[in-house]
């Protein structure tokens, strides 16, 4: 195999096409490990000088926010009690000041904060966006739109505050705890060592509340997934209307509600563990005050020295000491919260992509020649083949149709030639070179599919022909869409080419989806063209005016062609009948009928009533 050939995926099989995130996995999970920190704050690195704004801003705000306790001692013990008026007015003045300062200093710190904030998130979304939309389809298949939904959303706006608030909040509690600290024992030793006392028990709240938020916030973001989920099915305009046409509306409203209800209760629990742990942290912040109270008073009764300037000033900074010192025990819950949702969003960033172009691709700009499938075996589970040893060649310019019963593989084959899969054994070649080696970008421009379901964007057809071709001139469109006999619909419509599609394209019939679509791939022009039952989902009038569309687009294209009607593979220049994953038959329509084989009886039951008399 070249190399780039079949990435390797996670899950253990050729294609790693397995659940992705295996019960194994989730016992295994990622622990809270130095690399899984340093992984986290490496989204901080390309914002530097903001952190050491930050930084600097906090060291101030802690530095200035010792002040008013100091100057109220001094009110208290020399203005007061001095009868000094004159030095009253000062000391007041300079705690006015001070606290406007110190407002100054937090709104640009809060300003800084929340720009890093947004920064930070929107890099991470786009991180996530980026490495998700060039995942595999086997990705896409195993995995609930539901959960990557919330991964993209929920999960990253829950991780938010750890990489900003909580981040800034732990340089700033620090920086005060120290401070303020130092300045305790500075004032009275015997008080600074007794605020101390009631430190260590502060922890075993928060110890508890950690371990338990944990496990509900992993709980609470997974019932959010199948939450999400059903919202995605059932609300879609094709899942909406099942649902009606099934009568299932109660049913899906129960599911939902019960589904809500475990989301609800798990909420709650995880708020409740919090708010209890809260609850005692704060019996604990003003147990502090009345000992220091108690200890400052018998120390003031014994004529130590001690001042009631003194006791009131240390009860204010033994209260700006617990404040971050609950806030720093608190981080610890907050983080273990976010660190579930880091755990869960970086299991979809480590997991690889199946799909690895060539460390030395080849470019073409365009992409020619015969397409050869070598002795191709391809699974998409292991164990359970789906192609088995196909090989032929279509040379270039043919049109070759596939033929077969439903889950013969012919799909399949239209999926690995732009290497949407990768082969599992021999190779795909186009113009002699495996498709593997080509770049991928080069390899997609050059091919064309127009399938069986039409999708469709929820903006304007303009929008959606240029989705094929960004720099197409409004002659080049008009050009495609006469060519798909779509033009004249467009040009009916009061907004011409700037009419909306509506969701899914749910505006427009299925034909004129369709021919929309066959524009679409005229517009980008590609040297080899493939047909998945592009006529399949339409009567027989729909199609007449597809086969009409379809006509210029094969005219010196190498095309494959899937259909079930006959009508659209009579003109081919060779057939090939799958058949279990094999290539059973191949020839021109006469040829397989005088064999008799699969292809006669397909034609006898599928295509007879269609055609009248076999013609041999």
């Amino acid at each position: 195999m070249p190399p780039g050939g079949g990435g390797g995926g996670r899950g253990g099989g050729p294609h790693g096409r397995v659940q992705f995130l295996t019960e194994e996995e989730k016992k295994n999970r990622a622990k809270v490990t130095l690399p899984f920190v340093k992984r986290i704050l490496s989204y901080l690195s390309p914002y530097k000088l903001q952190v050491f704004w930050i930084i600097l801003l906090n060291i101030s705000h802690a530095g200035i926010g010792l002040l008013p306790p100091l100057i109220t001692a001094s009110i208290v013990d020399k203005a007061l009690y001095g009868k000094n008026g004159k030095l009253l007015l000062i000391l007041i003045g300079a705690d006015l000041v001070i606290i406007i300062v110190s407002g100054l200093l937090q709104l640009l710190q809060r300003y800084v904060n929340s720009k890093l904030s947004q920064n930070m998130i929107r890099d991470m979304r786009n991180e996530m966006y980026s490495h998700l939309t060039n995942m595999s389809q086997s990705f896409f298949t195993n995995e609930r739109p539901g959960d990557i939904i919330t991964r993209m959303t929920a999960d990253i706006d829950g991780v938010q505050n750890v990489l900003t608030e909580t981040l800034t909040s732990l340089i700033s509690n620090i920086f005060v705890i120290v401070f303020t600290a130092v300045t305790l024992f500075a004032m009275n030793w015997m008080l600074g060592l007794v605020s101390l006392i009631l430190v260590p028990l502060m922890q075993i709240p928060t110890r508890w509340a950690a371990k338990k938020r944990w496990l509900l916030t992993k709980e609470a973001q997974e019932q959010r997934d199948i939450q999400n989920q059903q919202v995605s099915e059932t609300l879609s305009v094709s899942g909406s209307t099942l649902v009606k046409l099934y009568n299932r509306e109660e049913k899906e409203i129960s599911s939902f509600r019960a589904t809500n209800d475990k989301v609800t209760d798990i909420t709650i629990k995880e708020q409740a563990t919090g708010q209890s742990s809260q609850a005692l942290m704060q019996f604990f912040t003003q147990l502090g005050p009345v000992i220091i109270y108690l200890t400052g008073g018998l120390l003031l009764l014994k004529n130590t020295g001690m001042t009631v300037g003194t006791i009131v000033a240390v009860v204010a900074l033994v209260s700006r000491l617990y404040m971050p010192v609950a806030s720093l025990f608190n981080i610890q819950v907050t983080f273990t919260r976010s660190f579930a949702l880091f755990e869960r969003i970086f299991a979809y960033l480590d997991i690889k992509p199946e799909i690895i172009e060539n460390s030395t691709p080849i470019h073409r700009q365009h992409i020619k020649g015969d397409v050869t499938f070598d002795h191709v075996s391809f699974s998409y589970r292991k164990g359970r083949p789906v192609l088995k040893d196909v090989d032929f060649t279509i040379p270039e310019g043919k049109t070759y149709a596939i033929v077969g019963i439903s889950g013969a593989g012919k799909t399949t084959i239209t999926n690995l030639i732009p290497r949407l899969f990768d082969v599992d054994k021999g190779a795909v070649r186009i113009g002699g070179i495996d498709v593997r080696d080509y770049s991928l970008t080069d390899l997609r421009k050059g091919i064309g599919i127009v399938t069986q379901e039409t999708y469709l964007f929820n903006g304007t057809i303009r929008e959606n022909l240029l989705y094929a071709k960004e720099d197409a001139t409004q002659e080049e469109m008009e050009a495609a869409c006469r060519a798909a006999n779509i033009h004249n619909y467009i040009a009916s419509l009061p907004d011409g080419y700037d009419s909306m599609v509506g969701n899914r394209g749910l505006r427009l019939s299925g034909g004129e989806k369709q021919r929309i679509s066959i524009a679409r791939v005229l517009l980008k022009d590609p040297d080899i063209i493939i047909l998945d039952e592009a006529t399949s989902s339409l009567d027989s009038i729909a199609e007449d005016s597809i086969q009409d569309a379809i006509e210029p687009l094969l005219v010196g294209r190498t095309s494959l062609i899937i259909a079930h009607r006959l009508s659209t593979i009579l003109s081919a220049d060779k057939i090939m009948v799958l058949n279990d994953g094999r290539i059973e038959e191949m020839g021109t329509h006469s040829e397989l009928i005088e064999m008799e084989g699969t292809y006669r009886k397909l034609f006898d039951t599928q295509f007879k009533r269609a055609v009248g008399p076999a013609v041999s």
